[in-house]
Parts: C-alpha cells; structure tokens; sequence
C-alpha cells in the first residue's frame, strides 16, 4: 500500500465511523499532522494537535507527569501514553495519536539509540503503546515514525 493509499484508508475509516481524532507530536514536529492536512477538508475527522517539543510543553500542554519524564525519560513509552491521553483529553477526540522519540542525527544513548521512537494510540475503551526502532536520517526517521503510526491506527481502527 502506497502512502497515499494509506492516508486515504485512514481518513475514510475515520468518516465511515464518525469519529475524532488528534495528535501530540514530538520527534516529529507536526509531520503526522501535516500528512493527514494534505488532504484537504479533513477538519470533519481531525481537530488538531499539540507539537511538544520540550519536558515542559509535555508537562504544560499535555499534563504528562514529571516524575514519569524523570524517570523513564520524555522517549518512553509511559510518556507517549500520557501526551495520547493529553491531546485527547484537551482536544476531546475518540481517539489520538502521540510520537516521542530521537531523530538524529544526536541524542542518542546506548539505551535508547538515534531512531528509538515511542508511539501510543487511544481510543475508546483503547490504550496501547509500542517502541520502535527506525534507521536513515533525521526526515528518514520522522517519516517512517508517521507512516508507522498511521498504519498501526488503521489497524486499530479496522478491529473495532
């Protein structure tokens, strides 16, 4: 399936249904967003997104916890969980999508390596994380990190 098969199966699965959705992104500094408002008149499916780059913006914007960024890191899965719950709490939408993670081409650790991304879907009565490891460069990284999250709520939402 090609990218925009892809876009096209999200949006039509999230009209068929009726439902929201929302984003809080990190690694990906509003890529996810900007690939669904590539398609234009989607305002009806996507009411929009937080772009937390910093702890505090997380903190502030999403409500994740400090001591969650304290101890697991902002790229964790706990976090990505908390920014879901945040956008979708603060944009009331079914459902969001969130993605902290390490872009390059630094910030790498030998814990969690350049490419180490962090991806949470929640919905109704739906709550799932996962860590996954990307490779290329920065935009390599970031895109993959969108195709991967896009992919993964059509499956979710296929399901329901």
């Amino acid at each position: 399936m090609t990218r925009d098969e892809r876009l096209q199966d999200l949006i039509r699965l999230l009209r068929d249904r009726k439902l929201t959705v929302s984003f809080a992104e990190s690694c990906t500094g509003g890529a996810l967003s900007s690939f669904l408002t590539e398609q234009p008149g989607v305002s009806d499916i996507f009411l929009g997104s937080v772009v937390s780059y910093s702890n505090e913006a997380k903190m502030d914007l999403l409500g994740v916890r400090r001591d969650t960024l304290m101890q697991e890191g902002a790229v964790s899965e706990s976090v990505a969980r908390q920014m879901a719950h945040g956008v979708r709490r603060q944009l009331k939408t079914e459902w969001s999508v969130a993605i902290t993670g390490i872009a390059g081409p630094s910030g790498g650790t030998a814990t969690k390596p350049v490419g180490t991304v962090c991806i949470a879907i929640t919905g109704p009565s739906f709550e799932d994380s996962r860590k996954e490891l990307f490779s290329g460069n920065r935009k390599d990284i970031q895109m993959a990190s969108v195709d991967y999250a896009v992919q993964w709520l059509c499956e979710v939402l296929d399901k329901k």
